[in-house]
């Protein structure tokens, strides 16, 4: 991945798969949400339209609902120092330590925790009743951490123990507290709307002026969580969904005609998956926030 153009004023730090990080003279982070789009560990060559805006409005809407909840390391979408052409897309930010844990909550069984249960009745060594299927309910929420990769690097699932062993047990049980207390109020909000947050990840950091633990990088997106539709949900098959499974479901399939095993990136995406991804990227916004992404800024 090439390093992108960095505007005057501004150091370029790092891309992800999905994000380009730049920073302020004076310390901060802005961070740029492309258009990008990563499945199974690889960033494809297709990009999805309006994706970075959808993603950063959906991230702003969602630190404001959680307001009170949790703090988080959004400063301003608006400030001088984002170029014109970043309008809509970019979050000036406060610099966090970041903890390396992806934190993951999870109300319903499926991805790699439905691998995971399927193997060994449990995930992240949490046990689970027996006879569960693809899509089915948990009994109660649970925390699922994974581990932080590289780029073209897979997640891995992690015990609670391992997080303990890697940040300390206070930090572990904060984060446990947080995520789950997060995942449930926004849960909650979706169902409200018509939509089931499966399961969502996510990242955490020390502000390092104060000590706390702050929520960074984006939250509750189509790209970070699972959002299902509830009059459609059906345990025991694939779920119809408002995030990136639509481009997963189709790389799989007879369709694409790619071999996950082979080692060899994805091919690039038709024009009516790219379409439909958008439309379902843009849907899950619409659909838990009221708003019309139309008057979203950029």
């Amino acid at each position: 991945m090439s390093d992108p153009v960095v505007p005057g004023g501004l150091v370029y730090v790092h891309s992800g798969k999905v994000r380009d990080l730049y920073r302020s003279a004076d310390g901060r982070l802005i961070m740029v949400a492309s258009d990008r789009i990563s499945a199974f560990d690889y960033v494809l060559t297709s990009t999805i339209p309006d994706k970075g805006r959808i993603l950063t409005a959906m991230t702003v809407w969602w630190f404001g609902q959680l307001d009170g909840l949790v703090p988080n390391h959004l400063d301003s979408i608006d400030d001088p120092l984002i170029p014109a052409h970043w309008r809509g897309r970019a979050m000036a930010c406060t610099a966090l330590d970041m903890v390396p844990v992806e934190a993951v909550a999870r109300g319903y069984l499926t991805g790699s925790g439905w691998l995971d249960y399927r193997s060994s009745g449990a995930v992240c060594g949490i046990p689970l009743p027996a006879g569960l299927v693809d899509g089915d309910r948990l009994p109660e929420p649970i925390f699922t951490p994974a581990s932080k990769a590289e780029i073209g690097e897979h997640d891995e699932n992690v015990s609670y123990e391992a997080v303990v062993a890697t940040v300390g047990a206070e930090t572990a049980e904060q984060l446990r507290n947080l995520t789950l207390g997060i995942y449930t109020f926004a849960a909650e909000l979706a169902a409200t709307r018509g939509i089931i947050l499966a399961d969502t990840k996510f990242e955490f950091g020390r502000d390092p002026a104060t000590g706390r633990l702050v929520l960074g990088d984006e939250v509750l997106t189509p790209d970070s969580s699972r959002f299902w539709p509830a009059d459609a949900w059906t345990p025991g098959s694939p779920q119809p969904s408002f995030d990136k499974q639509y481009v997963r479901n189709w790389l799989l399939s007879s369709e694409s005609g790619w071999d996950r095993a082979s080692g060899e990136a994805p091919p690039p995406l038709p024009d009516e998956v790219v379409a439909a991804t958008r439309e379902r990227y843009v849907e899950a916004y619409e659909r838990l926030t009221g708003l019309s992404f139309r008057d979203w800024p950029g």
